[in-house]
């Protein structure tokens, strides 16, 4: 096979995990909002502890040697950013449409190159600020703002959990110099599970069956999501298949359709495609911490994991 139709392969190989990678975003976020009666604190430990365990075997079949590191408080600081983003997406998708939230909380690419100029002094062009201000023209059609956003504040918590989103995703580039994906998971897992922990088992209140499967799948999804996303980038670049990030809009959008009958309106329809188009320009146009995945709070770059290139 030529190098030409290799790299083919691996994009369209790279692309279609992307996809499936998130529609089980999709799926988390849904399971999410259908676990109205458990606690936003036991839905985030659960999410993160199942992933714990579920990764644990992977990253330590090398030995504990595979988790020394000299910057555990940047992976404090990213599991601290990412929790929150997590909680903030979690709660917001019980009060209001699925496909809004879930867009929402994923517009960090329009949050990255802002936090990488205040935190990182890393500048931004002009095809930036321009993708930037389409992105924001859509989360404002979106919004709506008006009297009404402050007594039903839902909108302005996923737009929360896209910043918090944007500062985790801007450390993980950080500790990507250094780190190894596996490491990085691991401590993200291992720290969120524990800050969690008390507001899960504060004022415990047992799940039901029903429940408890609705949790199960909150943690496998994630997991699973996270594992597709590794797959992917260890076939193409970032650049080539970062796009796809945004096919978590139309899966959240079919099932809150199938599930909750909720039917966009043309102002949120155009909301999403401003969004999105200024998500995926500022993703292939920014500096080097827009270059990446951006799952929420995770997230991954061309130098956090080896691309198959063609030769």
């Amino acid at each position: 096979m030529s190098g030409s139709a290799t790299a083919k392969h691996s994009v369209a190989l790279g692309a279609s995990l992307i996809v499936l990678a998130f529609a089980c975003v999709a799926l988390m976020s849904a399971f999410g909002k259908a676990a109205k009666d458990v606690s936003t604190g036991a839905i985030v430990f659960f999410q993160n502890f199942i992933s714990l365990l579920l990764f644990s075997p992977w990253v330590l079949r090398k030995g504990f040697s595979e988790l020394q590191t000299a910057r555990i408080w940047l992976h404090i600081l990213r599991a601290v950013g990412g929790l929150l983003s997590q909680a903030l997406m979690f709660a917001a998708v019980r009060k209001m449409t699925l496909v809004d939230a879930v867009l929402l909380s994923n517009s960090a690419p329009l949050f990255i190159p802002l936090v990488a100029w205040i935190w990182l002094k890393e500048k931004i062009g002009g095809i930036v600020w321009i993708s930037l201000s389409v992105g924001f023209a859509g989360v404002i059609l979106i919004l709506r703002p008006s009297l009404a956003l402050l007594s039903n504040p839902a909108a302005l918590l996923a737009l929360s959990a896209a910043l918090f989103s944007a500062f985790a995703l801007v450390s993980v580039n950080q500790l990507s110099n250094t780190e190894p994906a596996q490491r990085i998971l691991f401590y993200y897992f291992l720290f969120s599970s524990a800050a969690a922990a008390p507001f899960a088992f504060w004022k415990w209140k047992t799940p039901t069956s029903h429940d408890w499967l609705l949790l199960g799948g909150i943690g496998v999804t994630m997991a699973l999501s996270q594992l597709l996303i590794i797959f992917a980038y260890k076939q193409a670049s970032a650049e080539r298949i970062a796009p796809f990030n945004y096919t978590v809009v139309i899966f959240s959008g079919v099932i809150g359709w199938v599930v909750w009958n909720n039917r966009p309106g043309m102002l949120a329809v155009a909301g999403v495609l401003l969004v999105t188009v200024g998500g995926v320009l500022s993703t292939m146009f920014g500096g080097r911490n827009s270059h990446g995945g951006h799952l929420g709070w995770l997230g991954y770059w061309n130098h956090l994991l080896p691309v198959k290139e063609a030769a």
